[in-house]
């Protein structure tokens, strides 16, 4: 019996991440000829990484307001909106707060940082001014959602959406034809988040490639001891938070949902983007999970947007390795104090590029640490800014499926199905068409 289409997608997928790892550490051991770099990493490579990402980051703006106003009509009582709503930020705060306090304690135990000299480094790093959370706030609301839509500001969309899918429920007949204009289009965006999807072995395998050919793995050997303490303090979270949180809040199969995450792991790795995951995560999290698009809509882009338990893991890692290097130590007061502002900071600079390195300077500015010390990690960042995407990408499919569970807005068949999110099985659970990847 043939394996099912979206099985032998993510064999694929993962094949050319593999392959892309061994060519990119081989054409940087070996070292790249000015016609190899030039044509190859920094050409072909390089476009075809480029290329996919764009594909991705084109289809997330109509895709998160589509499927939000789809899924805000589907309500039958809007009073749910904001439970589902208070669920998601509260268990996406919760999660962060327990990824910093894993961080900091197993970064506390393995002491990285402890012999480092400081001056071998000739790196520099100028922190950017976060805004203050009243104005995050503020700036929530978009005084112009188009401006909005075409900056991808995703705060703005999802409020914008959830008050656009209110006012169409609210307005009757006339509400209703523009719920199946929205149904239509809901069906032929996912339809072309297929197309990019099956394109996607080929973009994953030209970004991995050219990301290790560049970075290699010397950078690792100076800062072996950090980059393995948060390596390990991801996995921690990734393979023994979430299936907790998973099992003991949903009652679900934690090796079900780490099985069915490969695809949307993939895609955060290679891109190192969350947004630009979002069409992957939505359909994963819909026609694999089992997830309701009322909660689904929300929850995804929302944790995009604010979940940084990866972030947050770099930021309590990062402060012990900072402290260490200079000789400094650090009280429980200043512990209590990296957890509170690194879970916070996850919503206050949701919309700021390069946002790990923007609250680790709020984090050490806190406690008092040089500034100029992230100039020392800056080297293997590349490297593990693409595994704490996929654990936040992991916490975001996670919490989804938690809030739905309460919400009775899970499907267990679909859930429990290995085979979900194939045509075949759409037809066996009853669902809406949808694309098979």
């Amino acid at each position: 019996m043939a394996a099912p289409e979206s099985h032998r997608l993510t064999r694929q997928i993962v094949v050319a991440m593999l392959a892309g790892i061994a060519l990119g550490v081989a054409l940087n051991l070996l070292g790249t000829a000015p016609w190899m770099q030039n044509f190859v990493v920094d050409g072909l490579l390089h476009v075809v990484g480029s290329v996919f990402v764009a594909a991705l980051k084109m289809m997330v703006v109509p895709l998160v307001f589509v499927s939000l106003v789809v899924g805000v009509t589907a309500l039958s009582d809007l009073k749910a909106l904001g439970r589902i709503g208070a669920k998601a930020l509260g268990l996406y705060l919760a999660t962060t707060a327990i990824a910093v306090t894993i961080a900091l304690s197993l970064a506390g135990l393995l002491g990285p940082g402890r012999g480092f000299d400081a001056g071998e480094t000739t790196a520099s790093f100028a922190g950017k001014e976060a805004p203050p959370l009243t104005q995050v706030l503020i700036d929530m609301v978009p005084t112009n959602p188009v401006a909005a839509m075409a900056d991808g500001n995703m705060l703005q969309i999802i409020v914008f959406a959830l008050l656009f899918g209110v006012a169409v429920t609210m307005s009757g007949a006339r509400g209703k034809h523009v719920l199946n204009l929205f149904n239509d289009l809901d069906a032929v965006i996912m339809h072309m988040v297929e197309w990019i999807m099956r394109l996607a072995p080929y973009g994953v395998f030209a970004l991995i490639a050219r990301t290790f050919a560049t970075q290699g793995l010397d950078l690792l050997l100076p800062l072996a001891a950090y980059f393995l303490t948060l390596t390990a303090a991801l996995a921690i979270q990734l393979f023994v938070t979430y299936p907790l949180l998973l099992r003991l809040l949903a009652s679900l199969n934690p090796i079900t949902f780490l099985k069915k995450m490969r695809d949307p792991a993939a895609f955060a790795f290679s891109t190192a983007s969350s947004g630009a995951t979002i069409p992957v995560t939505l359909h994963t999290v819909e026609y694999k999970m089992g997830v309701k698009n009322s909660v689904a809509s929300f929850s995804v882009p929302l944790g995009a947007t604010i979940n940084m338990d990866g972030t947050a893991m770099m930021q309590g890692v990062g402060t012990v390795f900072i402290a260490n290097v200079y000789g400094i130590d650090l009280s429980l007061t200043d512990y209590l104090m990296v957890v509170l502002t690194a879970t916070l900071a996850s919503v206050g600079t949701a919309a700021i590029p390069a946002v790990g390195l923007v609250t680790l300077t709020m984090v050490l500015g806190q406690v008092g640490l040089p500034i100029e010390g992230i100039a020392l990690i800056i080297g293997v960042d590349r490297l593990l800014d693409m595994m704490r995407t996929t654990v936040n990408v992991t916490g975001d499919c996670a919490v989804s499926c938690i809030v739905a569970k309460s919400e009775n807005a899970l499907d267990q068949a679909v859930f429990d199905d290995p085979e979900a999110g194939s045509v075949e099985a759409a037809t066996r659970h009853a669902l809406p068409p949808h694309p098979a990847a």
